[in-house]
């Protein structure tokens, strides 16, 4: 059989096709709750446990959807501050395919221990923990950083290649954390680099009220009435997210405050917490008031 060159050369047009290594970018999240289980959580009837149901519910049905998706890695922890990981469930750590989506569909050896009833038993762990921890007085951002720096929180984008393709893997690392922004710890006398509760705040409102300037403005001018900067390489990858649950200066019955809009307790840590997160590095930080 004659083969004429031009199709000789449509032959290795097309094998030359076929060989090009392929690039796939793939990104999945990586979500860890950090809660405050301190005396806020008497101030108010507590919130966050309806907050953390709609994250696990996120997690479950936006990120590894069951009979949807294929070959998930996402995960999602908990913990307090005073412990280490109380719930987590990492898709990740199952290797082999077949076996990971049985699991995410709770089929097969998974029919009565997969994905469903894993999400089950996480919030059964947070509530548990509710329950039962109190922690007063904790220094929050030194705990903080011990967890981001010491404990399996990021996670770092990767790569697999067979020789010839290669997938990219990237992780959205989002940290929550559950507090009403005040900083009060026990041991101010010793060290009072990170507390920042009731007379720091107040210091700022006087300071925006003398110089008739806003808080964020009073920050730039003065970097000591915040936050010192807690610089770590880990902090570009996070994501940080606030869920405030306490204004302790507003009257709920009445929906009153005592200081007027621009000046309460609940804006004033706001520019504080996102001033020290911008200066420490951290990829973006969301504050929400719930």
């Amino acid at each position: 059989m004659k083969i004429s060159f031009m199709g000789c050369v449509t032959i290795l047009f097309l094998l030359s096709c076929g060989s090009e290594p392929e690039k796939k970018y793939l990104t999945y999240q990586n979500i860890v709750i950090l809660s405050d289980m301190s005396s806020r959580l008497e101030n108010r009837p507590p919130k966050d446990l309806e907050q953390i149901s709609k994250i696990v519910h996120f997690f479950k049905n936006e990120c590894v959807k069951p009979g949807e998706k294929i070959g998930d890695k996402s995960s999602i922890s908990f913990s307090s501050f005073s412990d280490r990981t109380i719930a987590s469930i990492d898709i990740d750590g199952i290797k082999n395919l077949g076996e990971k989506q049985r699991f995410i569909n709770s089929t097969g050896e998974y029919l009565n221990s997969g994905l469903r009833q894993e999400t089950e038993k996480f919030e059964q762990k947070v509530k548990a923990a509710y329950e039962k921890t109190r922690n007063k007085g904790l220094d929050l951002i030194s705990i903080l950083i011990e967890k981001i720096e010491n404990e399996p929180i990021v996670k770092k984008d990767t790569l697999l290649t067979n020789g010839v393709d290669t997938t990219f893997i990237s992780y959205d690392n989002h940290l929550y954390i559950f507090t009403d922004g005040y900083l009060e710890y026990l041991d101010k006398a010793v060290n009072s680099q990170y507390y920042f509760g009731a007379a720091e705040i107040e210091k700022i409102r006087r300071y925006c009220i003398a110089n008739t300037v806003d808080v964020e403005r009073a920050l730039e001018i003065d970097s000591s009435l915040g936050l010192p900067a807690t610089k770590s390489y880990k902090n570009q990858f996070i994501n940080l997210h606030i869920l405030e649950t306490h204004e302790r200066d507003k009257n709920d019955k009445l929906q009153t405050y005592k200081h007027r809009s621009g000046q309460r307790d609940n804006e004033i840590l706001e520019v504080v917490w996102r001033k020290w997160a911008k200066v420490s590095g951290f990829k973006s930080i969301e504050w929400k008031k719930y």
